[in-house]
Order: structure tokens, then sequence, then C-alpha cells
């Protein structure tokens, strides 16, 4: 376990990041205090990308692999203030707890990640095989994966840990996820004369029992590829005596392994391609989300809203010597997969780097009221990321 000056540090890291707010392009502010962070605790190298996102460098002085530690730095707003009991951007300690605003999704994770890499360095005094890399991502609450194309491009690992919360426990899969927008198309007309025009929500109506109506894929470990409804909006709105022409809906669909944008999109295709024979009068289309957001750096970050998943075997080598090092560390860990999407849809999904995930707290405290994480399960992760350090750079 770390020392009680350790452990000080570390929650003294944590601390500033609360106090430095970052919502999704705004993450300046706590850049700046990470980038501190690594220039007082040993780093050789800190690089800022054109997104924003922070990359600390420590070298071994023996060749060896390349370690990524990836945890995003940008937070969902808090809401109303008054609803809190706690500053959600005080960094209050209280009853064992940090509280605010990104200690559990995901600033606690990348405090111990900074930390640990530091007390690695200075224990061996740089005596290790390798590289390792601390990366604090941004913009991963509206595009998980995207900025992390950069990340890795610019560190190019061989193994990648994501610090999203587990509750201690190793996780080496996820499913991934999409923003499908499904359009159709009707003719205005005079709500008086209704048969004078296509009333395109009427159209939508039947394409949503449709697509309803469609089986879900399945995957052993990561359940079933889940196509939900979570929008519709017709235009023109309010449409006062109006025939709407054009709706819009959205589908969030949570992605399995080894499907592709084509392979995703293609059942909905099809149902559109057969409900236009049988009604001349039906037009619809289906696509992916696309976006478009500001980085406080000026530049503009975008992309579609695909994010595929991934998962590992966990009697592969480098998953069993994760395990091992987290138990050397102390822990017990349960050899499992993450509920929701991480940047480890681009390492794992997309790149197909050996990725894997480990943090403290519980995926249930993250976007919440009163946002906390247990110290104990903050120092009990930085030493995890410790002992992997050591397993893996040795």
């Amino acid at each position: 376990m770390l020392a009680k000056e350790r452990e000080d540090k570390l929650v003294s890291v944590l601390q500033k990041m609360i106090q430095a707010q970052s919502y999704s392009g705004n993450e300046g502010k706590v850049v700046s205090e990470i980038k501190a962070a690594f220039l007082a605790n040993g780093y050789d190298d800190v690089h800022v990308d054109e997104y924003g996102s922070i990359i600390g460098t420590i070298k071994g002085n023996r060749p060896g692999p390349i370690f990524l530690y990836d945890g995003h730095i940008d937070t969902v707003p808090v809401g109303k203030d008054d609803n809190w009991t706690k500053d959600p951007f005080g960094g209050e300690v209280s009853d064992g707890k940090l509280y605010g605003r990104g200690t559990t999704d995901m600033k606690g994770s990348v405090a111990a990640m900074i930390m640990a890499g530091a007390y690695f360095a200075e224990d061996t005094k740089k005596d290790f095989a390798g590289t390792l890399h601390v990366a604090g991502v941004v913009h991963e609450e509206c595009f998980e994966g995207i900025a992390a194309r950069k990340v890795s491009e610019y560190t190019k690992p061989d193994y990648v840990l994501i610090g999203e919360a587990s509750e201690l426990n190793l996780k080496i899969g996820q499913r991934g996820r999409a923003e499908i927008v499904v359009e159709t198309f009707g003719v205005p007309a005079h709500s008086a004369n209704p048969h004078k025009g296509v009333n395109s929500v009427y159209l939508m109506a039947d394409l949503i029992k449709r697509i309803k109506e469609l089986k879900p894929t399945n995957h052993p470990k990561l359940g079933d590829g889940i196509l939900e409804l979570t929008d519709i909006k017709s235009s023109p709105y309010p449409g006062a005596s109006v025939v709407p022409s054009y709706c819009r809906a959205t589908y969030d669909r949570r992605l399995l392994v080894g499907e592709t944008m084509e392979s995703v999109i293609k059942p909905i295709q099809e149902l559109i391609d057969i409900m236009t024979k049988e009604n001349p009068k039906f037009k619809a289309t289906v696509s992916y989300a696309k976006a478009t957001e500001d980085c406080y750096t000026g530049n503009k970050i975008e992309g579609e809203r695909f994010f595929p998943g991934w998962i590992y075997d966990e009697n592969e080598e480098f998953v069993q010597k994760a395990a091992s090092a987290l138990k050397e560390s102390g822990l017990n860990p349960t050899i499992t997969q993450y509920s929701f999407c991480t940047n480890g849809s681009h390492y794992g999904g997309e790149a197909h780097i050996k990725t894997f995930g480990f943090g403290p707290s519980t995926e249930s405290l993250a976007h919440v009221i009163d946002e906390y994480v247990e110290l104990d399960q903050l120092f009990k992760t930085c030493n995890g990321f410790y002992y992997i350090f050591k397993e893996f750079l040795k």
C-alpha cells in the first residue's frame, strides 16, 4: 500500500483537478493542472495535441513495450448546484470520500495514474524496460474514442489500460455504441385537407413498428445488440394546421464485437426497401448521426457516432499478467466486461491494441448528484496501477 505521504500527494492532485471545472470542450483548466502535476513529479515529456488531450511520458532506461494509461478528463455538467449537498468543484474530503464532479468519472482514476507513474519511476530510478504514457483525454463524453485516435497515433502503444470505474475489477471488453438516425419524408398539406398530403409521422410510426420486430444480434458475454428508440421530432414544429412533411427518429444501438457500420445498418435499410416497394408514397433513409464539437484549443472535433465493441479472452497472456499484477497488489479482481462505452472503442475496437480496464468506484456513481470516490478505492487503484507498471515493464 501507499505510504501516508504518497496518499496525501494523490489526494492533493485530485482536489486540484476537481476544482478545475472541465465540461466537454472546456478542459483547458484541468489540462493546466495535469501539466503541473506531470512536471512536478518527474515526467520526461508533456505533449498536448490539437484536440487538447494531454500526454505525460516517462521513459525507462532499457527498451521495452509501450504502455498507455487512458483516462478522460471532461465531465458532464453539474446541473443545478443547489441540488448538491457538497460543492461540486470543491474537492471536499468527508467520511473517507472525496466529493466533486468527475471524482468517479473519471478524474480520480487519472490522478491515480499520474501518481502511480511518478512513484514507479521514483522507486525504480527509471531502471525499467519500456515507456509509460498517461493520457488525459478530452471530449470522451461526446465521442467515445475519437479524441483517443490522436493519442494512439502519438504514443503507438502495445498495451492500453482504460481507467474507467470497475470497482477494482479487471475489465476485458465492452459493448460499443452507435446513434442511428431514421428519417421519413412526406408531403405537406393543410391539416383540414390531410388527404392532399403525406404525413411523415404516420410513415415513421409504421417503420418504428417494423424496426421493433427486428431480432437483436447476440454475443455470449456481451449480451444483445440493443436497438432502442430515444427520440422523435417532426417538422414543422410546432405544426399548427400543417401535415408534417419530415420526421426524424434517433436510435441508440449497443454494438457487439465484429459488427460493422454496414452490418448494423443493413437490417433497417432492408426494411425501408421492402416498405418502399409496398407503398409508393413511403420515403425514408437511415444513417449514422454526425456531430462537430468545439475544442478548447480552438480546433474542432467531428465524426460519426459509431464506436465499436471489443472483448478479449480471459486466458490471453496479457490479461493473465494484468490479473496477476492486481493480485500481487493485494486485490482479488473478477474478470468481466464494462456495461457502458469507453475510449476502448478506439483502442480495442478500431485499432485492435491489447486493451483492458481497471479503476476505482462504481459506474452507478458517475453523472450523479454528490458524486464521490472512496479514498480507500482511490489508493488501491493507484497501488494496482503501480503493480501493473511493474509487471509489464520489468
